[in-house]
């Protein structure tokens, strides 16, 4: 059973949420001082300490470099209200592990939790692993210091995860407009989050709207606000989301869902950097760093009249690509094992593993809703599982029913008359460079990342050589 220290001396406050910790599976001791808490610390071996930022005899800056000096194998989260966001960061880049604002929720404490103990416990593993070597630890100290991430962000291990954090880091410093492309469920907004915690801009707002949900008449209230009063139901003064991220960022989810007319207005404001609430004749200035995301192909809307070239070259000073889960390799089963740790604490459940038919399907399913998917079957199949193993009875139909598409392997007619060719030199080397392809592809259940990794060929080159043999 995990270890637990609270510091915090809101009596109810820690009262409170060392029973929600405890009914999760914790084994949780309070304290409401500093002093107090060093004593605990001293006396007892804990995995995590949660540590409220501001103390009747200390602060969260002294508790966390007592803590890091003398217990470098505890984990500590900084617990702190809206106006200390600005230090709490800065205790992560001192060697925090994360940050939890006032008011508290259960789900995120949880989730914030889970994470942190995982994190921190693996660290400490590779640090005490003499087959490590002091170059790669040291190098990942460096990293968990130098980024901070969203409690949704979960980083993975393969190649493409490790590029994905590399461009947040690279765009982060910058005040760069950035759009974030990638299928839906597969952590867009997680990814803003993170720009935004990495940028000067993180202790001010971060703004999320969703654009796909808002209507033609919403949308320039939603964006600009209103005045009381200024049209029919207008009984009080609404300020826009761009008045609220006055200084932060600015997220817009689903951005190529906008009428044309209200992308209109959009540039107007993006590119004078002014807002003018509905009914009022006062320019606001604006300081907002604005992300959208997409999982549609914008440059196929402006092909299609759909959405502005000029408002999209607006927004594309900086694009990242996320991949679909499908074509993340090593990160599946790290995934998988993440949310069935969350699921057992939400759930009071002790499922440790997944059977090998299990893994086996995770590996080769499509995971169409990507991360969000893989989220809710992982929680379906705890719930539904008696022992310790999730078997392939707890997984719903679209998975056990799944197999691996068909694909017509029959060549164009180029590749037929190259086999008809086969002594020609430069047609023998084309056919034997498309036979290698099929054959690395099938290898890797045609998932195109690691195919082109194997390959060593970029994904735009393969995407070609793929279609010139028919396979889409």
């Amino acid at each position: 059973m995990k270890k637990i220290l609270i510091i915090d001396d809101e009596v109810n406050v820690a009262l409170l949420l060392s029973k929600f910790l405890t009914r999760n599976g914790f084994d949780v001791t309070t304290a409401s001082t500093g002093t107090s808490g060093m004593e605990y610390l001293k006396n007892g071996n804990f995995n995590l300490v949660l540590c409220d930022f501001r103390l009747e005899d200390t602060d969260g800056r002294e508790m966390l470099k007592n803590i890091k000096t003398q217990y470098p194998k505890t984990g500590v989260i900084i617990i702190t209200g809206y106006s200390d966001i600005k230090m709490a960061v800065e205790l992560i880049k001192m060697g925090a592990y994360d940050y939890i604002t006032k008011p508290l929720y259960p789900d995120e404490i949880l989730n914030t939790i889970t994470k942190a103990i995982e994190t921190h416990h693996a660290l400490v593993e590779d640090k005490e692993t003499e087959s490590v070597s002091y170059d790669k630890v040291s190098s990942a100290s460096r990293e968990s210091k130098k980024q901070v991430f969203s409690n949704e962000f979960v980083m993975g291990t393969s190649k493409v995860s490790k590029e994905l954090a590399r461009q947040i880091e690279l765009v982060a410093p910058t005040n760069y407009s950035v759009i974030i492309l990638g299928e839906s469920g597969t952590g867009k907004e997680s990814v803003a989050k993170s720009i935004h915690l990495n940028s000067p801009r993180y202790n001010q707002p971060f703004i999320a709207m969703d654009c796909g949900s808002l209507t033609k008449e919403l949308a320039a209230s939603e964006f600009f606000g209103h005045e009381k009063g200024s049209f029919t139901g207008a009984l009080y003064t609404k300020i826009g989301h761009f008045e609220m991220a006055n200084g932060g960022t600015l997220f817009l989810d689903e951005v190529g869902n906008l009428s044309y007319e209200i992308q209109a207005a959009l540039l107007r404001t993006v590119q004078e950097r002014k807002v003018k609430r509905i009914g009022s004749t006062k320019e606001i200035n604006l300081d907002v760093r604005i992300i959208i995301a997409t999982n549609e192909n914008l440059q196929d809307g402006i092909q299609r009249g759909k959405f502005r070239e000029d408002l999209y070259h607006r927004f594309n000073e900086f694009s990242i690509f996320i991949p679909p889960l499908r074509e993340r390799g090593s990160d599946i089963m790290l995934l998988a094992d993440h949310f069935l740790r969350i699921a057992n604490q939400e759930l009071g459940r002790n499922v440790t593993s997944f059977s090998p038919e299990v893994i086996d399907s995770f590996m080769t399913y499509r995971w169409q809703g990507n991360i969000r998917e893989m989220k809710n079957v992982v929680r379906r199949a705890t719930l539904l599982t008696e022992g310790n193993e999730i078997t392939m009875k707890a997984l719903p139909l679209e998975l056990t029913n799944f197999k691996l598409p068909v694909y017509d392997y029959t060549p164009v007619a180029e590749m037929q008359e190259i086999k008809e060719n086969r002594h020609d030199l430069k047609n023998a080397a084309l056919e034997a460079e498309y036979e290698t392809i099929l054959k690395v592809l099938r290898e890797v259940n045609f998932n195109k990342t690691r195919a082109a990794e194997i390959l060593n060929i970029d994904r735009k080159t393969l995407y070609n050589k793929m279609k010139a043999i028919n396979i889409k």
